[in-house]
């Protein structure tokens, strides 16, 4: 096969401060399709404490402008290197490249992990919300006829809605490391009631009706405790968490004493260490594109509760693989936090059919999904 070059387009790339699961599947991808002869181009913004070009595992590193201007930085690229680029690829994350509008369709790859739709609701007030909420649906279907990548089932639906070709659309699944998986689960949780949220302080990612549902467990359970694993925002922390511990009688600390325990930002294998010997991860996100953190748990052998939101069942195989909320409510979140304190065989069954789950999927098998659409889009 002779050697392809893609320019892959992002908002960040993986060494970005705000890099989350989008990131590290995007370089995943690019890992471990270095092997198959592929040269990938990453342009992305520039950022403060990264140099602007490097090269790092044979992926060249380019980063200009802001997340606005990037845009046109990106054209100007392309332009100049049109010749060489065999393939151009429009990481939307709310951010869109609008590629349709400069680069020939036969080298265009549209790869989108996740829809935003309700979280302009939370994240912006009226008209705003309506109004993004509307821009974002003209965006996609700039991209409806190219040949697309996403990561869950639940987008892929989504998009089929909007128009897209079902048949033009691969499925690239979230992965883990192979190294974290354990080999079966632990029966040492059985009077553990110890929970943790881990990810960035925002209402959409549920950390508030996390914290609700846990002062309810804790009226039953003075013992339980939630941990807070992500980057600290204190202005966040001030402007609803606290008010929600004063209203459950909850204690804020970073010590083990208390009962909300703000861990902070901690290494991959503190974070790991964490999830592993809590109960359970809560994860009440309204909207993914899968929720790499539920794979992470499960691969540590502990089962996430979830909305039954797009991304997030996807990510608990629709409540086979984890606890599943009917209604996305604090109430479902307390219940099966109860379920997991109170049920113990149905507890080890969630915990070892979210390990079996995990252990499904791996980064070759989304190396032939990107090698099999590449040999569509040649025909």
């Amino acid at each position: 096969m002779d050697n392809k070059t893609v320019l892959a387009l992002s908002w960040r790339d993986v060494r970005s401060p705000k890099s989350g699961g989008a990131e590290v599947h995007t370089y995943n991808l690019m890992k471990c399709l270095k092997e198959q002869n592929y040269k990938f181009i990453s342009f992305a913004p520039h950022y403060d404490g990264v140099l602007d070009n490097e090269v790092d595992e044979n992926i060249t590193y380019i980063r200009k402008g802001n997340i606005i201007t990037v845009i046109f930085h990106a054209f100007c690229y392309y332009r100049k290197n049109r010749k060489t680029i065999d393939y151009v690829i429009n990481q939307c994350n709310t951010h869109n490249f609008f590629t349709r509008l400069w680069v020939p369709k036969r080298k265009r790859i549209f790869y989108i992990h996740q829809l935003t739709r309700e979280i302009w609701d939370i994240n912006a007030g009226f008209p705003l919300n309506i109004i993004g909420k509307t821009l974002e649906n003209f965006s996609l279907r700039l991209n409806r006829h190219d040949y697309t990548i996403t990561v869950s089932e639940s987008t892929k639906q989504e998009l089929v809605e909007l128009g897209f070709d079902p048949n033009k659309i691969y499925l690239a699944y979230n992965a883990v490391d192979p190294e974290i998986i354990k080999d079966k689960v632990d029966d040492n949780k059985v009077s553990n009631r110890d929970f943790i949220y881990v990810g960035r302080y925002s209402k959409y990612k549920g950390i508030d009706a996390s914290i609700e549902a846990l002062g309810m467990v804790h009226e039953k359970y003075p013992d339980a405790k939630l941990r807070i694993v992500g980057k600290e925002d204190q202005a966040f922390i001030d402007e609803i968490i606290v008010p929600i511990s004063k209203k459950y009688n909850l204690t804020i600390g970073n010590n083990d004493n208390c009962d909300i325990i703000i861990c902070g930002f901690v290494s991959e294998d503190e974070k790991l260490r964490l999830m592993e010997k809590s109960k359970a991860l809560l994860f009440p996100s309204i909207r993914e594109g899968w929720g790499i953190i539920v794979s992470e748990a499960a691969a540590r052998g502990t089962p996430s509760i979830v909305y039954n939101s797009p991304g997030a069942r996807d990510a608990v195989n629709f409540g086979r693989a984890g606890y599943l909320c009917n209604h996305n409510s604090v109430d479902d979140i307390y219940q099966l936090m109860l379920s997991t304190l109170q049920d113990a065989q149905l507890y080890k069954q969630k915990q070892e059919e979210a390990l079996e789950y995990v252990k499904k999927f791996n980064w070759k098998n989304n190396e032939e999904a990107f090698i099999k659409m590449i040999a569509k889009m040649g025909d």
